[in-house]
């Protein structure tokens, strides 16, 4: 069915219109033998909050951006090569339900559909992408990818050494190898992680000094290690200059998308890649994230057949 729509007039007109909505904030997506798969809204995993983005899905690429106005303007273009991505189910539990991990070797987050269905389409379509394109170019998947960081709100004090407390003059920091919440004394030295950027990045005392005594050949691939409760990670964006983990999160959108519905997802390839999934899906993994967040307040994601599904807790401090 891909294959069919290369280099069809409504694959052309698709791409063209997934353009136009990102304007001159994004890059040109139209290639040969590019094709678009699937398009719809998730929630993102934010920094501070869960957030909606439209996300986009390439036979090669996965896109996604900040809504401004819904189907007619999104910024802060991401271009994840699907080649280097890795997918991971999230166990449901009190506040977060169908879950998923997305990971590259720059840039690693989660991400919540609005139902159960909706995200086994896009694990399905994506993993069928990625497993087209290894097939194709022979290559292998890879295998280490950027640390998940830790939200901001499961994190009231230090994870490294458990006595400093967060205020508004206490800030808050991310280790970009190991994706833990820390304070400024147990972040304070930095390591180049050659993966995620060409200059040194902050990381916590402890992965420093375990970096420091890997291996030269080793530290070059990437070091990226077991996160505080995200695995083993790391990836890769080839998106906007500049772009690390989680950096855009703490821009706010001139409109808030999280009170629109919005339509279910749409997918141009062959969906027979559902049941293929069906068959061969691992167990998913327990939920990173704290699930005893205090002064929690719903946080929603539009459903898209009208009415808002509760797939997240967060405070309501939160912004």
């Amino acid at each position: 069915m891909v294959d069919r729509l290369v280099n069809s007039e409504a694959n052309t007109r698709r791409i063209a219109s997934v353009e136009n909505c990102f304007g001159s904030s994004g890059v040109p997506l139209a290639m040969q033998g590019r094709v678009l798969v699937g398009e719809g809204v998730l929630t993102k995993m934010c920094r501070k909050r869960p957030k909606s983005r439209q996300f986009f899905l390439f036979n090669d690429i996965l896109v996604y951006g900040n809504i401004v106005i819904g189907k007619k303007k999104y910024n802060k273009q991401h271009i994840m090569p699907l080649e280097e991505v890795s997918l991971e189910s999230i166990a449901d539990n009190q506040q977060y339900r169908n879950g998923w991990y997305i990971r590259t070797t720059t840039k690693s987050f989660v991400v919540y559909a609005a139902t159960s269905t909706e995200k086994q389409e896009w694990m399905a379509h994506i993993n069928k992408c990625v497993e087209d394109l290894l097939r194709k170019s022979g290559k292998k998947p890879v295998e280490n990818h950027a640390a998940v960081w830790v939200p901001d709100t499961d994190a009231s004090i230090c994870m490294h050494c458990k006595k400093t407390q967060f205020t508004f003059i206490q800030r808050r920091h991310h280790c970009r190898n190991c994706g833990a919440v820390v304070c400024a004394g147990c972040s304070a030295k930095k390591f180049l992680l050659p993966q995620q950027s060409t200059k040194a990045l902050r990381v916590c005392d402890a992965c420093y000094e375990r970096l420091t005594h890997v291996p030269a050949a080793n530290a070059a691939a990437g070091g990226a290690s077991t996160g505080a409760g995200a695995g083993d990670n790391k990836l890769n964006t080839t998106t906007t200059a500049g772009d690390s983990s989680n950096d855009e999160d703490s821009d706010e959108e001139i409109v808030s998308p999280g009170v629109e519905s919005h339509d279910e997802p749409r997918f141009y390839g062959d969906n027979s890649v559902l049941s293929a999934a069906d068959d061969s899906t691992t167990p998913p993994i327990a939920s990173p994230y704290n699930t005893t967040t205090t002064s929690a307040a719903a946080a929603t994601v539009p459903s898209v057949h009208g009415s808002p599904a509760v797939v997240a807790t967060a405070p309501s401090s939160l912004c």
